[in-house]
């Protein structure tokens, strides 16, 4: 926001509060003056300034709404020229420090990208027309059959080519880990380095995550996710709609990364939804297994309408043997030069006569893993270590096979990473973990992931079984933290204890020796009990189960450049604030009115009672709801400052704003009892039983409210899932901090708020070979 221009909405709620605590002053200036008439006159006053606090509540809101008004519509001609460019240049921005930072942690560039070729794929009908593909396949003389060949290692020139297609949309196919995701990253962040102002940005997505039932068009999804992975979309400088808008008008160039990890009938369908939702102008960049993409298209029989297609090739051992050289030290040792040696003696298996492999193929089983990105990045992190011994690598008697030979490595990957990389508290040093780790722990932890993901059902919400994607906002649902029998422990729990609490709170506060406090105490405990911990267990236990539902919330606590969006935010909630203030207070005025009525006789007690109405709507809860719910909404109100979203930004934004909901409303509470004792009592009263009791009862009040009617509780079932998850031995109790380190390691990746092991294939290993949870017992049972 620019300076001077939220200077109106501060004076509006200063002179908001001003005003109030002049009325009050007024009010309350016969109860302290003894020349005045005391209560009676009070209370007449409080009759007149209630109705003159009430219009100017009403006249505040009035103002502040013409004015908010009055700006959005001078401003709304001057802005509709440049916010989606403005909103568009923020999302390259925040996508090409995404990926820059997810690069690096997966040294895609150290020492330089693994030299993968790839060219178009033998089988025709796995791409559209090369007249529909590329403009100069039209041309007299021009190609019948488009043909591409590339490199991973010469991005430049692939992006060049990819700009020069009619459509700029290609499919990346390959096999297990042939490193399709990683060109795809690769050509993400060079499209965003030459991007042009009218090009769109490019944003990587999981296909997975696309429920093609629930968002026909691509567009709808896309509008989506970015609400979600970038916040900054959402600030108000920019507009609800933004998000619908990049995405609607083909500002969007979506990378669609894994489509083989959708069951048959979702890859068909999003081949179909595909076509149905591209235009003209829409890009896409597609990454799939060759295998399950063929099948894709067969079923839905069309491809990818102008998409060309590049499929991987095997890389040459004498290639893997280049880049393992150039990993290791200039004078690796003789059993480094012995292993590099007979790898590039070893043909490829394509190249060897029938019946002669053990004769012409000395390394065999490295050649053919070393093949795949996958196996010589697992080569590379295992074995390049200084005190690593890579004999073995060639020897057929211990791996004779790839397979074998890459079950060896994976089984060796967690130990390797650990030794290599110790802890550092160095913010400069993204690659070392924060603590330290025991191997055998963190493999057994990530062995419960792998098989608890296999077993789950998939993000996109396609009805087939496991995924990929770890949630961290889901792990109460699949864990079944709230079974029925779970809830009514927790039901009973927390009626017990917060009864308890407020019991002894209040005993705590009377006066007298220590049996009468404890009397008094059990006392209004057990009516605590029996009212209100009943009231919060009940809600406790009601609402549980849909807190695994909820999706993560946000909250940006910094005030920097964020002063006026306070002010319009407290201004805002101001009149909500005092109608609940009003409705609490006549409640109160009219129990305590019927109770001297009824009880003492006492005829006036009606009218006494509701002229208390002013002093509990104005001043005593008010004030004090319209500070925390201002605070809350203020804070849930992203910046364009914010980052994109990473699992642990989702996992801290959701925990800060439960946090700061819960603890608006106990101070609310607090300051509301406190004043109330104040204002009857005396100030000193008013600090020494107001405060502690209105802070007890205010923290479970907080509790309450916060659990019962907010929209984004995740934190609180995640908080509860790892508790009992932990309790069983199969996560440490800090699982948070736990999966940031092993994203640190390079043992897994993230995408967006989602964490996913580093390779398929890994994530398959630990599932696999990970004992079944009933044999695991509680051996393992060692936070760290």
């Amino acid at each position: 926001m620019g300076r001077g221009k939220g200077w109106w909405t501060w004076l509006a709620v200063l002179a908001a509060v001003a005003g109030v605590l002049v009325l009050t002053g007024v009010t309350f200036e016969p109860v302290f003056d003894k020349g005045k008439g005391g209560v009676p006159e009070a209370a007449d006053l409080a009759q007149l300034t209630g109705g003159l606090l009430l219009a100017a509540a009403v006249a505040l809101v009035g103002t502040v709404r013409w004015a908010r008004h009055r700006t959005r519509r001078l401003g709304a001609a001057a802005r509709a020229a440049d916010v989606l460019a403005q909103a568009k240049e923020l999302l390259a921005e925040l996508v090409d420090q995404q990926w820059k930072n997810e690069a690096r942690l997966r040294s895609l560039d150290a020492p330089d990208p693994i030299p993968v070729r790839w060219r178009t794929p033998d089988a025709a009908e796995l791409m559209d027309h090369a007249v529909n593909i590329d403009p100069s396949a039209g041309a007299a003389g021009g190609p019948a059959r488009l043909w591409w060949a590339a490199s991973s290692a010469d991005i430049g020139t692939l992006a060049d080519r990819f700009r020069r297609t009619r459509r700029r949309r290609l499919v990346i196919l390959g096999g297990p880990g042939a490193g399709k995701t990683t060109l795809a990253v690769q050509l993400l962040l060079h499209l965003l380095a030459t991007r042009t102002g009218d090009e769109p940005v490019p944003v990587l997505l999981p296909v997975a995550g696309w429920d093609t039932r629930r968002h026909p068009r691509l567009q709808e999804w896309i509008a989506d996710r970015l609400t979600g992975d970038y916040p900054a979309l959402r600030s108000p400088e920019l507009g609800a709609e933004v998000a619908r808008a990049l995405a609607g008008r083909g500002h969007i160039l979506p990378v669609l990364d894994g489509l083989d990890e959708l069951p048959p009938p979702a890859q068909k369908a999003v081949i179909t939804a595909l076509n149905r939702s591209l235009g003209g102008d829409d890009q896409l960049i597609l990454t799939s297994r060759t295998t399950e993409f063929t099948a894709a298209v067969t079923t839905a029989g069309d491809v990818i309408t102008s998409a060309a297609v590049l499929e991987s090739l095997p890389l040459t051992p004498a290639a893997a043997a280049d880049y393992l050289t150039r990993c290791l030290p200039p004078s690796p040792g003789p059993a480094w030069q012995q292993t590099l040696t007979a790898l590039r003696a070893t043909p490829p298996a394509d190249q060897t006569p029938p019946g002669q492999e053990a004769a012409h193929r000395p390394a065999a089983a490295l050649a053919d893993l070393t093949a795949t990105p996958l196996g010589l990045w697992l080569v590379r992190t295992v074995y390049t270590a200084p005190a690593a011994d890579p004999t073995p690598l060639t020897d057929p008697a211990r791996f004779p096979t790839p397979t074998a030979l890459q079950a060896h490595l994976l089984d060796q990957l967690i130990p390797a990473l650990i030794t290599t990389r110790p802890p550092s508290d160095n913010p400069a040093d993204p690659f070392r973990p924060r603590r330290s780790h025991d191997p055998a722990q963190v493999r057994h932890w990530l062995g419960y992931l792998a098989h608890h993901l296999t077993t789950q059902p998939a993000t996109g919400g396609h009805g087939s079984q496991g995924t990929r994607d770890l949630a961290w906002w889901r792990l109460a649902a699949t864990t079944h933290t709230f079974a029925p029998t779970t809830r009514l422990r927790l039901t009973l729990t927390t009626t017990l204890t917060t009864g308890l609490a407020v019991g002894l709170t209040f005993g705590l506060m009377t006066t007298g020796g220590l049996s009468n406090r404890l009397t008094v105490g059990l006392t209004a405990g057990l009516t605590a009990v029996l009212s209100y911990g009943l009231a919060f267990g009940l809600t406790f236990g009601l609402t549980a189960r849909s807190w695994a539902q909820d999706a993560p919330g946000y909250a940006d606590l910094h005030i920097r450049r964020r002063s006026a969006a306070l002010a319009r935010a407290l201004a805002a909630r101001l009149p909500l604030g005092l109608a609940v203030g009003l409705a609490f207070g006549l409640a109160v005025g009219l129990a305590s009115g019927l109770v001297e009525g009824l009880a003492y006789g006492n005829s006036s007690g009606l009218a006494d009672g509701l002229r208390e109405v002013v002093v509990y709507a104005g001043l005593v809860f008010g004030l004090p709801l319209t500070l925390a719910l201002g605070l809350v909404a203020w804070a849930a109100t992203p910046a364009q400052t914010h980052h994109a979203t990473t699992p642990m930004s989702s996992w801290r934004t959701d925990r800060s704003l439960n946090l700061l909901r819960v603890s608006t409303i106990t101070l609310a509470f607090g300051l509301a009892f406190t004043l109330v004792v104040g204002l009857s009592d005396g100030p000193v009263l008013g600090l020494v039983f107001g405060l502690p009791f209105g802070l007890a009862a205010g923290l479970s009040g907080g509790l309450t409210v916060g659990l019962a009617f907010g929209k984004h509780r995740a934190w609180w079932a995640f908080l509860l899932a790892t508790w009992k998850v932990a309790r069983a031995g199969h996560l440490p109790r800090r699982l948070m901090p736990f999966l940031d380190d092993c994203h640190r390691l390079g043992l897994l990746r993230t995408a967006g708020p989602y964490y996913q092991f580093r390779h398929a294939e890994l994530h398959d290993h630990l599932a696999a070979t990970h004992p079944p949870p009933h044999n695991t017992g509680r051996r393992h049972n060692r936070p760290t």
